[in-house]
């Protein structure tokens, strides 16, 4: 049996890290919140997710600076961002970063279940 995974759901919208966080628990992941960039950085030291579904625009400290911050502290860490304000620049900055994905708002079910599938087949070789 695979152990879960686990995931850092950073937004600042209350209402998709509820909707994200069960959908992730649904499909078996142990899900940690933060609310912006700034706690993202102390959880991801606190838990060392798997994952880290990361938005770019947030209050304090934006997803950007956590990306960077995140791949400071572990240069395999599994970034995936989340925007609704989808650009081709902000993709390419994001992917220049160090993230693995760059998931448009609103999401979809697939999207997530690829993700997570990409997240456990890293996960599992570096194991």
């Amino acid at each position: 049996m695979t152990r879960k995974l686990k995931i850092l759901i950073t937004d600042d919208s209350l209402l998709l890290r509820r909707k994200l966080k069960q959908e992730l628990e649904s499909l078996d992941c142990e899900v940690f919140e933060a609310k912006n960039g700034k706690e993202a950085v102390m959880m991801y030291l606190e838990n060392q997710p798997d994952g880290t579904f990361l938005d770019i625009v947030m209050p304090e400290v934006g997803g950007l600076e956590a990306l960077k911050a995140i791949r400071k502290i572990n240069e395999k860490a599994q970034v995936i961002m989340l925007s609704s304000t989808g650009t081709s620049s902000k993709l390419v900055e994001t992917l220049k970063f160090g993230a693995i994905d760059f998931i448009q708002k609103p999401y979809t079910t697939q999207q997530i279940k690829k993700t997570l599938d990409d997240i456990r087949k890293k996960v599992e070789t570096d194991a």
